[in-house]
């Protein structure tokens, strides 16, 4: 069964404790009351679709307004989440009716013209124009076989805190740092509050979340979330220390606050699920093949609205070439589009021209902050080159000097 006649409709403030029962089921988790406050306070009804089959709520989606970093600055982006249908209800089309509502509500707004979330498989949204903008690094690495140069006159000084308690601090170094890398969310005080929740229920046995601050010359300018978990066994400790962030503006704060978290007492092993693919631990630690980092996904791009998301980033270096977009869920996106800008600028403009590459919207997106290539995408079959020479003019632009990352779940 692939179509369905169930209405969607947009959720009402009431309909979040309903929507909070439906997904903690369908991601196996159990309904956590500090979690769902939390989250009730970034949750935005207007931007939520719901189906009911009767009574019964089968089908969700939502979005959350944010800015993102994108190469040169930033752009609106339609956070995307709170994505399910019950298990009752699926093969019948739901999703993508769905899907094809929001990214129609999206592009006719006009407000934002990228959407981006987190997948829970890789192969559900590509069909829906999605491409994979941003990859991270999975490190776990033995602390008794890493070690970071010794520290210098310049180190600085290292604190602990409750992170709830240096909320101030957290912010301004990360928006100094979120300026400049790709992939990045804007984090109001509301997001702060989700980003720092730590409920008991969600810490698998370890501590409560903490935070070192570095402080250099002029302050603050570093800091690591992370927690510890306590293990041992006949041999000794082999206590497990598990990183969330490590956000620094200075290579001395940076490198000061890894060496604390890969030489706690008792430690033995450093979990961090988020490191950038450039993160600079590998280039700073001794056995850099004793992180044992693994490739996976994590942001996934919609463009929206090709003029406007490809106008709205910079590149590298000065480009101009006409690329043919295909995109069967938004028809208004397809055509040739005259792309020309460079470090500063840059415009799209629909134009009759011969195209110089022609791909499908899933493309930009992947392109879209800057870590993939377009001769990687081309030798997949996905990117055709219609003018010789267009790759190779073409693709040192639309990369980025700092590879996309992501730090949060949303």
């Amino acid at each position: 069964m692939t179509s369905h006649s169930l209405p969607i409709s947009s959720a009402r403030p009431e309909d979040f404790d309903e929507m909070g029962r439906h997904l903690n089921f369908l991601f196996h988790h159990g309904l956590e009351p500090e979690a769902h406050e939390t989250e009730r306070r970034i949750f935005e009804p207007e931007r939520a679709l719901l189906i009911r089959d009767g009574p019964e709520l089968v089908g969700t989606a939502a979005a959350f307004t944010r800015a993102l970093g994108v190469p040169g600055g930033e752009v609106a982006a339609a956070h995307v989440s709170m994505v399910g249908v019950a298990p009752t209800h699926r093969r019948r089309g739901l999703l993508t009716t769905l899907m094809r509502r929001q990214l129609t509500e999206i592009h006719e707004a006009g407000r934002e013209p990228v959407a981006v979330l987190w997948a829970s498989e890789g192969r559900i949204y590509p069909r829906f124009g999605y491409g994979l903008a941003a990859q991270r690094l999975q490190i776990t690495g033995n602390t008794l076989e890493l070690r970071l140069p010794s520290p210098t006159a310049d180190e600085g000084r290292l604190r602990l805190d409750s992170p709830a308690d240096r909320l101030a601090d957290l912010s301004r170094v990360y928006d100094r740092v979120r300026a400049a890398r790709p992939g990045w969310s804007a984090r109001d005080e509301r997001w702060w509050r989700y980003v720092l929740l730590d409920p008991q229920a969600h810490r698998g046995g370890a501590t409560e979340r903490r935070v070192v601050l570095h402080e250099g010359p002029e302050g603050i300018d570093g800091y690591g979330l992370f927690r510890t978990k306590a293990e041992w066994d006949g041999t000794g400790p082999k206590c497990q220390t598990t990183v969330d962030e490590v956000v620094a503006t200075s290579v001395a704060g940076y490198r000061a606050i890894w060496r604390l978290l890969l030489s706690m007492d008792l430690t033995r092993q450093v979990t961090f699920l988020r490191a950038a693919v450039d993160e600079p631990l590998l280039r700073m630690v001794d056995e850099p093949r004793r992180l044992s980092p693994t490739l996976v996904d994590a942001l996934w791009v919609r463009v929206v609205d090709v003029p406007g998301a490809l106008s709205a980033r910079r590149y590298a270096t000065d480009i101009d070439v006409v690329i043919e977009v295909t995109d069967d869920l938004l028809p208004a996106n397809s055509g040739r589009w005259r792309l020309k800008g460079g470090p500063t600028a840059a415009s799209c403009v629909p134009v009759t021209d011969p195209a110089d590459l022609a791909c499908d919207v899933s493309c930009l997106g992947e392109l879209y902050l800057g870590g993939a290539r377009l001769t990687a995408l081309a030798d997949a079959g996905r990117l055709r080159e219609l003018r010789p020479g267009a790759l190779a003019s073409a693709d040192p632009a639309v990369g980025w000097h700092r590879a996309p990352s992501a730090l949060e779940v949303f």
